[in-house]
């Protein structure tokens, strides 16, 4: 079921088949996960996997790919799209009769609007419509709608109709309802302040309530045009380490554990009330290098950390079962994809690469990391071989969000997400879809 998908999907999960649907409501799935990454759900604004997933089970967007076979693009809002000779010019069909959660219609100035929005608003997403040539002042001439059931969008420059198309799968293209958002407008912020902790999609389910570092709970859209949503509501529950989310899970307080790492999956195997679902989910872990920090300027500093990562022994040690080794962009799947892996653990190599950039005898540096398992377990491995090349690394742990909005003067930060630009570590293996 897709709408089980969207929240479900990217879960090592293990779900109790019996006992924890007498002590959890039957219709209400309860999930132990950690989400201390949420810093907005606005979908103009969000930009974090936990986030993400709230966003994309509340919002609908234009089109959205196949969860199983990520090639293949299909039509959600959009009926029906097209481009024109001239290279920029592309039309978009909706879907006749569809709803937002408040029973506002659905309408191709709404698509506008929101698209206008997100440009204009140009948060931290914003990036993958701006590239497109859409500014805060050409926005609402690039993005129109001609009627009630046509958006037409005008690119800067021709690119390739796929490339476009997908940038238009991501959830800064979400469609909101732009009536209800107005109506909660704030000075010039185009209801960002609102929308952080509310609602205003046409996707399957709704935003009941977020409390940030604790919960958030979604519940079904009544008004949702495709399949229904199996369960009422779902409740996801902000939990740390990996060791209490198994313990809630075996004590049925939990129905589903996000978090948990490739021995407790293993031992949990033996328990015949626990099932294990898995797949493929694009989730990268990068280790973003901040150029302000001289040292970490010089390319070959850069290239020398490369090959003072053990990649093999992070993913055989700490996330067996969990990740594997990934040095591209783009996850496996997607069109461009490429499968290389060119960096391994090379000391010899670090050490010259070193010598090159006048740092032959090492130097000292700090890594922003996330404060929980496994991050924190990788993060002391890289500590461990960045030394051997006599480079001292201070790790500092935080929350998620803290660790992803640091901007000062400083050294490495370790991440899990999909970002461009920076050299990526490992890649999930969680799945990207599940059925309830």
């Amino acid at each position: 079921m897709r709408l089980a998908a969207g929240i479900v999907g990217g879960l090592i999960a293990a779900m109790i088949a019996g006992q924890a649907s007498a002590e959890t409501p039957k219709d209400t799935i309860v999930m132990a996960k950690q989400i201390d990454d949420i810093i907005s759900l606005d979908p103009g604004e969000a930009f974090e996997f936990s986030g993400g997933e709230v966003t994309g089970n509340v919002y609908d967007k234009l089109l959205a790919f196949d969860i199983h076979d990520v090639r293949k693009l299909e039509g959600r809002i959009a009926e029906s799209w097209s481009v024109a000779d001239d290279g920029v010019t592309y039309t978009f069909k909706l879907r006749k009769g569809l709803k937002f959660a408040s029973g506002d219609p659905v309408t191709a100035r709404d698509a506008a609007w929101s698209l206008q929005r997100a440009v204009i608003l140009n948060k931290s997403p914003g990036f993958i419509l701006t590239q497109f040539g859409f500014t805060k002042d050409n926005a609402k001439e690039r993005i129109t709608a001609p009627d009630d059931d046509t958006l037409v969008l005008v690119t800067g420059k021709q690119v390739a109709p796929t490339f476009f198309y997908y940038c238009l799968t991501a959830n800064v293209a979400s469609i909101v309802d732009s009536k209800l958002v107005q109506s909660h407008v704030e000075g010039d912020d185009f209801g960002n302040a609102w929308l952080k902790a509310h609602s205003a999609g046409s996707g399957p389910f709704t935003l009941r309530s977020w409390r940030a570092n604790e919960s958030y709970t979604l519940e079904a859209n009544q008004n949702y045009w495709g399949r229904k949503p199996a369960v009422k509501r779902i409740v996801v529950r902000h939990v740390p380490e990996p060791s209490t989310q198994r313990l809630l899970l075996e004590k049925g307080d939990v129905d589903y554990a996000r978090n948990l790492t490739g021995d407790q999956l293993d031992a949990l195997k033996g328990n015949p009330d626990i099932a294990t679902q898995s797949g493929r989910k694009g989730f990268l872990l990068y280790l973003g290098l901040n150029q302000k920090n001289p040292n970490l300027a010089k390319p070959e500093v850069r290239e020398a950390l490369k090959y003072l990562v053990d990649y093999d022994a992070i993913q055989k040690n700490i996330v067996s079962s969990i990740y594997v080794v990934h040095q591209a962009f783009l996850p496996d799947g997607f069109l461009g994809a490429i499968d290389d892996n060119p960096y391994h653990f090379d000391l010899a190599k670090a050490k010259a690469l070193l010598a090159q950039a006048g740092l032959a005898d090492g130097f000292s540096v700090t890594m922003d990391a996330q404060g929980s398992a496994p991050w924190t377990d990788i993060a002391q491995a890289i500590q461990a071989s960045f030394a051997k090349a006599k480079v001292k690394l201070e790790i500092i742990p935080a929350d998620l969000k803290q660790v992803i909005t640091i901007g000062y003067y400083g050294g490495p930060i370790f991440l899990f997400e999909l970002t461009i630009g920076l050299w990526l570590l490992i890649k999930s293996v969680r799945p990207s879809a599940a059925t309830l």
